[in-house]
């Protein structure tokens, strides 16, 4: 899998939201490097950890700008951050239980998962927030 560069594709619109969103594609770009020089199980445990850590934190940030601007998309949103991190750990739990090394077909269902959820969820969400603020 090629390397995700950040574009204004990608852009919500608003600085904060869009500077996790950087953080989140360059962690995904490492584990990405990782995995194609296959690097060692437990790093690449550790590089999986982080950005899950680092999602789970960015979804709350999402979280607490839709409630401080009474978005009206909250609830729907929110699930889908519950249902993300929930796909996104079960692929965790299969790799550390299995003991198996990530594939890029992980990696792209990574990517899949991420840019999905930028270029719909969260862009409804961009659009709101550049009107009420």
């Amino acid at each position: 899998m090629k390397e995700i560069a950040w574009d204004n594709l990608l852009s919500v619109g608003d600085d904060e939201i869009d500077d996790d969103h950087r953080r989140l594609i360059d962690l995904l770009n490492i584990l990405n490097h990782a995995v194609m020089e296959g690097e060692a199980p437990i790093y690449l445990a550790a590089v999986l950890e982080e950005l899950i850590n680092c999602t789970v934190w960015h979804f709350s940030h999402e979280e607490r700008l839709m409630l401080k601007t009474g978005y009206e998309g909250y609830a729907d949103h929110k699930a889908e951050h519950q249902e993300l991190i929930k796909s996104v750990k079960a692929l965790q739990q299969t790799i550390l239980e299995a003991g198996k090394q990530m594939v890029s077909d992980d990696i792209e269902f990574l990517e899949h998962w991420l840019s999905e959820h930028i270029l719909s969820t969260d862009m409804k969400l961009g659009t709101f927030l550049a009107e009420v603020t």
